[in-house]
């Protein structure tokens, strides 16, 4: 319970106990125990059966309305206590969630009830007497989402913390689709409960629902499958680069605050976490000594090292779940004054999602311990990328990350950088501090260069360091924390030529138009 903030153990706890308020009646003399053990051990069984093929999916809930259709609001409530209270919960910690998934889904069933009889829906049912059965299964259908909708937008406010304006954003369209359609199920089964041959006959609906409740378990797998393969493909890049293990999974982490922060849909979210963890995948192609290079990086070694988006780009561009994400892996090192690379785009030019992901990479890279110097503390960060907005960064991404961070904070052991230790020297937070190359692999001594001005001869300040690129001029805080090297004073913006000696492997693809 120490990981549940106060104010969703408050909440949990009201929930159950207005749950339990609204059981307690079934307990008086008169309640059809047959019909709710039966109901209730159905819909057990169907959750742990469902749990064997893939993450829990609500395939059983037909069970859960045909309980609404036939019983009292208090016997209804009961139903899905018992599968609720003893189901599979993947995260910790298990029993508030459990607590929580048995107390809503009986509000729920309850109101529904409610709803149902309230416009005669019982009678209706025994009858039955179609089409005005429809009416208040309609309505039972409609109240059973609407409940849900507010007890899970309630639970995002005081659980994860989701600004309340955007908390309720979309849930009901997403519980009523479902409900609409579990809901038929549900009526069906209630009506053959009615009917003269009996329970039996409503058990025939169990095989539509087993059907359902396959087809989730192979769209769970194909998912699994999905994050298997870019597990792979982040661990190949840790392997060959070990300072930098756990950067991917932290950019993302951050790109799904920002994501969420800026009110995108649940899909797009996904595919920003995607790009985030994917976004240095290229490093595959780039030589192990360039990565594992102490001193700075000549200009021929700094051009072949930025070709990393390129390389990614082509190495994901077959992977078609990822979607929007290859842009984000191909654009993340643009600048918004158009000195990045690899294109050098401008402004709107940048895909959004590259946007994103370039700020989540250089607050990790600020935030991260490394072997040469230690992590900055998250409001020196912050005003560094607020000190890059609008010419490196775009400020709506940076003002998103600002806010999440204020409200959800940032994990110590998430910015670790693992067990690296920092040498003894200037603070992190000092502006005037050399900051070498990031994610270097071989241990030994780091060979400063001469502390650089403040800012670039551009006026630009900010260089576009990518999450493994050093300065040969150890300019700090100017890097604003991409860790891109440079060398010789170059700023981010240093493309120069590419190397030369013919096409580039795995890149041309990637160039778009004019050959770029």
């Amino acid at each position: 319970m120490r990981s549940v903030p106060a104010a969703a153990r408050g909440y949990v706890l009201c929930a159950a106990l207005g749950a339990a308020g609204c059981a307690a009646p079934a307990f008086a003399p008169g309640t059809a125990w047959n019909a709710v053990a039966l109901l209730a051990l159905l819909y057990a069984v169907g959750e742990r059966a469902a749990v064997r093929h893939g993450p829990a999916v609500p395939a059983f809930q037909p069970v859960l309305l045909a309980g609404v259709f036939l019983l009292p609001p208090a016997a209804a409530a009961l139903v899905a206590v018992p599968g609720a209270l003893l189901g599979h919960v993947e995260r910790h910690p298990r029993w508030p969630r459990r607590i929580w998934r048995a107390a809503h889904l009986a509000l729920a069933a309850w109101a529904a009830a409610q709803a149902h009889a309230a416009l005669g829906g019982p009678a209706a049912t025994a009858a039955p007497d179609f089409p005005y059965v429809l009416l208040p299964a309609a309505a039972a259908v409609l109240c059973f989402a609407a409940v849900l909708t507010v007890l899970d937008g309630g639970i995002l406010v005081t659980a994860e913390r989701v600004p309340p304006r955007r908390a309720w954003r979309g849930l009901l369209p997403g519980s009523l689709a479902p409900a609409a359609v579990h809901g038929l199920a549900g009526l069906m089964m209630a009506v053959l409960w009615s009917s003269p041959y009996g329970p039996p006959a409503a058990l025939l609906v169990l095989l539509p629902m087993g059907v359902s409740c396959w087809v989730f378990g192979q769209y769970h797998r194909e998912r699994a499958a999905h994050r298997a393969t870019i597990r792979a493909l982040v661990q190949a890049v840790d392997i060959k680069d070990r300072y930098t293990r756990g950067h991917s999974e932290r950019v993302g982490r951050a790109s799904v605050m920002i994501a969420r922060e800026m009110g995108m849909d649940d899909d797009r979210v996904e595919l920003l976490r995607f790009a985030g963890i994917l976004h240095d995948v290229g490093k595959l192609g780039v030589p192990t000594r360039l990565l594992r290079k102490e001193g700075p990086l000549t200009p021929q070694e700094r051009r072949v090292l930025e070709l990393h988006p390129e390389y990614g780009h082509e190495m994901v561009r077959g992977i078609g779940f990822l979607g929007q994400a290859r842009a984000a892996i191909l654009h993340h090192h643009e600048r918004l004054d158009g000195s990045g690379y690899p294109y050098g785009l401008k402004g709107r030019q940048i895909p959004e999602c590259a946007r994103v992901v370039a700020v989540a990479d250089a607050f990790d890279a600020m935030t991260s311990t490394r072997s040469y110097r230690r992590a900055r503390p998250v409001a020196a960060a912050v005003a560094e990328l607020r000190r890059c907005a609008g010419t490196q960064f775009d400020p709506a991404m940076v003002g998103a990350l600002a806010r999440a961070l204020d409200r959800c904070g940032w994990d110590a052991e998430v910015t670790a950088g693992g067990n690296v230790t920092a040498p003894p020297g200037p603070a992190a937070s000092d502006p005037a501090a050399p900051d070498p190359a990031a994610d270097r692999a071989a241990p030994g001594p780091v060979v400063p260069g001469p502390a650089a001005p403040r800012r670039d001869a551009d006026g630009r300040g900010a260089d576009d360091r990518s999450a493994d690129d050093r300065s040969a001029d150890d300019r700090g805080a100017d890097n604003c924390g991409t860790d891109d090297r440079g060398t010789g004073g170059q700023g981010s913006g240093g493309r120069g030529p590419r190397p030369s000696g013919g096409a580039v492997p795995g890149a041309s693809a990637a160039r778009g138009p004019a050959g770029r």
